[in-house]
């Protein structure tokens, strides 16, 4: 169910501008794969990213939740859990009673899914085979519940200039559930060269 999105939430009227423009998910995520990726230790807000146009995963999924946010979606991210790797963050949006995601990836099979996964689970699984270190391990080990943002408005997600902590900290806080049980996951086989090679795909290097 879409929301009231002709609240500013704080962002000028340019700025709005562009988020309102981003109309659908997949205008979202042409957007933000077109900011500069960058390895950084940061955790800029939207606004930020919007005047830097630069981020990593979890700015380009928070930018993600704050245009989903203004073209009334509610603003939601789920925490992707991995071992010797980064976790990665997907914005999450419903339509039709059918999960997708938006994210910021350096690897090409991490970024969009369409709104066809019944649950978390389903939508969470999509990116298993795609999440690899670059030894070739697949590393994708567990998921998040939904983390809704709204609670967090009072540390202004959307629109600080200073770093927002409060939202990695909401991630990992938040539930996980295990994707893989361990038996398995010590078996896992390493990702082949080709499947290697094509999520690379546009690979920004460190």
């Amino acid at each position: 169910m879409r929301l009231d999105s002709r609240e500013s939430f704080g962002f000028s009227p340019p700025e709005l501008r562009i988020l309102r423009a981003l109309k659908t998910p997949a205008r979202i995520q042409k957007f933000i794969d077109e900011l500069t990726y960058q390895y950084a230790d940061t955790a800029g807000s939207p606004k930020r990213v919007l005047q830097e146009r630069k981020g990593h995963c979890m700015e380009g999924a928070l930018l993600a939740a704050a245009a989903l946010r203004v073209n009334g979606y509610p603003p939601l991210l789920m925490d992707l859990e991995a071992v010797r790797d980064d976790d990665h963050v997907i914005a999450l949006y419903r339509e039709r009673g059918l999960w997708g995601g938006i994210a910021k990836s350096n690897f090409a099979g991490l970024r969009f899914r369409a709104p066809v996964y019944r649950t978390l689970r389903e939508l969470a699984l999509s990116y298993f085979d795609h999440y690899y270190n670059l030894r070739g391990e697949r590393t994708l080990r567990a998921y998040s519940v939904a983390v809704h943002l709204s609670r967090l408005d009072s540390h202004r997600w959307m629109t600080a200039e200073e770093d927002v902590w409060c939202v990695p900290e909401a991630l990992i806080a938040a539930k996980h559930y295990s994707l893989v049980p361990d038996a398995v996951a010590r078996a896992l086989p390493r990702v082949d060269h080709r499947s290697f090679g094509a999520g690379k795909h546009g690979w920004v290097k460190h």
